[in-house]
């Protein structure tokens, strides 16, 4: 898996099959997609990992989350909190992603945070969805926070992931348009690269790809 949607929503959470999306994220030059709550064999030579989102307010609910997902997904994701939910979460085995930082305060994620994805080879999800369909405020925001995110992940080295969030096969970007889009905040295109192959990498015998949203 070279390059990889890190987080899709597929009917019924969205309004295309995830068969649909396969193809056309296919279509644009993806090779894998990380669909939540679905799964389905190579479709059009696009593997589908069947993805869990865990949506909770506290360390201990989100660990009997996870433990109750437990081997029927592929990759784990886990919805950002506050600074020490972050925490919290990153010391829990079997996360793979924490996503959607974007939404949480600017100090839901500091140096220690960084240095425990770095650790524990948790990645940081970037969230294209509110730099396409955000304005004014809420765009700019997910600029600072993006651009905060990429300063520590130089210093510290934990990994990125690059999602969509899409819902039907329109919100579906490709790797080209995903360099442009992270440009904004000032990530290179090898890094973005970088950040669209990770998903394979946690998956791959020297690694885990946990994924917390």
């Amino acid at each position: 898996m070279d390059l990889t949607d890190a987080c899709i929503y597929p009917y019924p959470l969205g309004d295309s099959s995830v068969w649909r999306m396969a193809l056309e994220a296919g279509e644009l030059g993806f090779d894998s997609i990380v669909a939540l709550d679905s799964a389905c064999p190579y479709e059009g030579g696009v593997r589908v990992l069947r993805g869990a989102l865990i949506q909770e307010k506290t360390v201990k609910a989100a660990i009997g989350q996870v433990r109750r997902v437990g081997s029927g997904a592929e990759v784990v994701l886990v919805e950002g909190g506050d600074l020490s939910f972050n925490r919290g979460v990153l010391s829990i085995r079997g996360i793979h992603i924490l996503r959607q930082i974007h939404r949480t305060p600017r100090n839901a994620f500091d140096h220690i945070a960084a240095r425990m994805a770095a650790e524990r080879s948790v990645a940081i999800d970037i969230d294209l969805q509110p730099l396409v369909q955000g304005r004014g405020s809420v765009r700019q925001r997910a600029l600072q926070r993006y651009a905060d995110i990429l300063r520590l992940q130089r210093h510290f080295r934990f990994p990125l992931t690059v999602s969509s969030s899409a819902r039907s096969i329109l919100d579906l970007r490709s790797p080209r348009e995903c360099a442009a889009l992270c440009s904004l905040f000032g990530m290179q295109e090898s890094e973005v690269r970088a950040a669209l192959s990770t998903v394979g990498r946690l998956l791959s015998p020297r690694g885990a790809v946990r994924v917390v949203a």
